[in-house]
């Protein structure tokens, strides 16, 4: 009826919207806009078009659309849009396997599942929480700025690690990585915040990849190639039965 509400929030008939602006980048859009303006009425519309569709790129790069996080507590939601480009077993970050002083155990170094999500300038750039719970790490790790496609920028580029601890003492830790065009990693948590699963979390500017290791006995539930949503895809189900032998290997 004409009087239902559109908002998308629960109430009346769902309906497409704009997706929002992050806060982050308003100012990059504000000062392309200004410039795009200043040719324009400089030097013509020939040289001020370019400069406005850049202006466009920008703020779309900073979309920040409203998701719809499964809620199921064994979830493991994928905290990045992009496609998966590895799906292996490797020890988790070197940095979360040794002492930090802060009175937490460090994670074992035995061989977890990564899932690697790389993002284009094209996804969501806006990082979001793969389970609820308790921020336990957030390490900064400076470094080069490879291409993130590749399997060395989990070791060589920088990097931004976050260990997330559910009530029941589960962990998930996952890993930001700058890419060739990234050039700032953005957090939006810190030790000791209480977050919810699908929860904003940070960003990184202009390209990058996402790493996410999953629990010791947990099996992935996507495969190479697949492109998946932030805080909407299910990466994994801790406790769940394991997938066939082989399927993602």
């Amino acid at each position: 009826m004409s009087s239902d509400i559109l908002d998308n929030q629960g109430r009346g008939d769902a309906s497409w919207q704009w997706p929002a602006i992050h806060p982050e980048g308003r100012k990059f859009g504000a000062i392309a806009g200004v410039l795009a303006l200043g040719v324009w009425v400089l030097f013509g519309p020939w040289f001020g078009w370019p400069l406005a569709v850049l202006t466009l790129c920008v703020l779309a790069f900073f979309r920040d659309p409203l998701r719809v996080t499964p809620q199921d507590e064994r979830a493991i939601v994928a905290p990045a849009d992009g496609l998966v480009t590895l799906i292996q077993k490797v020890p988790p970050p070197r940095e979360l396997t040794v002492d930090d002083g802060s009175g937490m155990p460090p994670l074992s170094d035995a061989p977890l599942t990564r899932v690697s999500i790389f993002m284009s300038v094209f996804d969501v750039h806006i990082n979001r929480a793969p389970i609820g719970g308790t921020v336990r790490r957030v390490i900064y790790i400076p470094g080069k700025f490879v291409n993130a496609d590749l399997d060395k920028a989990s070791e060589e580029n920088e990097r931004q690690h976050i260990l997330i601890e559910r009530g029941d003492g589960q962990q998930v830790c996952f890993t930001q990585i700058a890419g060739l065009v990234a050039r700032r990693i953005v957090p939006f948590v810190k030790p000791g915040d209480i977050i919810a699963a699908g929860q904003r979390i940070g960003l990184i500017r202009f390209g990058s990849r996402v790493d996410v290791y999953l629990p010791a006995g947990t099996e992935p539930k996507v495969l190479m190639g697949q492109r998946i949503v932030a805080g909407e895809t299910v990466l994994g189900e801790i406790g769940a039965a394991p997938m066939i032998e082989g399927i993602c290997q």
